[in-house]
């Protein structure tokens, strides 16, 4: 019998190499990015101000400032720009047919504080069962003009409860809320796996570790203090190297998860459970 796990991913540093904003949005508003997120931070901190909902709000008044077209079409075509690290691109198909032959049906999700629109226009988007990531709403002539759905660190953890109980529209508050027995869930904990690079991810790795899920911590260029510190605190199981290679050190632990679960899977079966 087939079963289903969830894949989850951040996607800035974990998938991409920096921060889907600094690729060429904030080069074409004029805007260093260094200054761009210090700019956000002191006006979180000035304002008393959630950082996800500041750092939208900057870029659309940055963007009306300099008469950039602030449409969802127009921040798509940024996500062409985005530098994924080795092996990303192909990564989606290869885990999908290896989770195949071992009764697998693996789901990918991205939870991100980033944009959904700039997503959108990449090119792995449609690998994806749902993209979770802050959005804007627009108005009657197409322009944005409020924050739709801001994600903030704390704020991912919902959409780990959603997966599990597949309430995946955003709007629904009834499903991801009501009491659902565990064994009727849609993915168990145990079945999940979730990828990010640092501290905003903590919540949802230290979730997903606590019910029995796995969490990896992902670093690039041998630069792992932030996710030796989340090994050292009990807060991810595992710290790789951000290479999704065919053959890589992260590749072959994922496979390995996977084999694990369709095992654990296979006992309960033959067990009766």
């Amino acid at each position: 019998m087939t079963i289903k796990i969830a894949m989850m991913y951040d996607f800035d540093q974990t998938l991409c190499t920096r921060n889907m904003q600094e690729y060429s949005l904030l080069p074409e508003l004029g805007v260093v990015p260094s200054d761009f997120w210090g700019e956000v931070a002191a006006t979180a901190r000035e304002k008393n101000m959630d950082p996800t909902l500041t750092y939208m709000y900057l870029m659309i008044r940055k963007a009306r400032e300099q008469n950039y077209p602030i449409k969802r079409e127009s921040f798509q075509k940024l996500g062409g720009d985005i530098e994924f690290y080795p092996g990303v691109e192909s990564y989606f198909d290869r885990i999908n047919e290896f989770g195949k032959k071992l009764d697998i049906d693996v789901q990918h999700f991205v939870i991100s504080s980033g944009n959904r629109e700039i997503i959108e226009g990449c090119k792995i988007f449609d690998k994806f069962t749902r993209v979770f990531a802050s959005e804007f709403h627009y108005d009657e002539n197409g322009n944005a003009d409020w924050p739709a759905l801001a994600i903030n660190y704390t704020g991912k953890t919902q959409f780990l409860f959603r997966i599990n109980k597949n309430a995946l529209d955003v709007y629904d508050s009834r499903k991801v809320n009501q009491y659902i027995n565990p064994a009727e869930r849609d993915i168990p904990f145990t079945h999940m796996i979730y990828v990010g690079d640092g501290i905003t991810d903590v919540p949802c790795m230290r979730l997903i570790k606590a019910n029995g899920g796995y969490s990896i911590g992902v670093f690039f260029n041998g630069e792992r203090e932030t996710v030796d510190q989340l090994l050292k605190d009990d807060r991810i199981n595992f710290a790789e190297e951000a290479d999704w290679q065919a053959g890589s050190s992260l590749t072959r632990l994922i496979q390995t998860i996977i084999t694990k679960i369709a095992i654990e899977n296979r006992l309960e079966i033959m067990a009766g459970k």
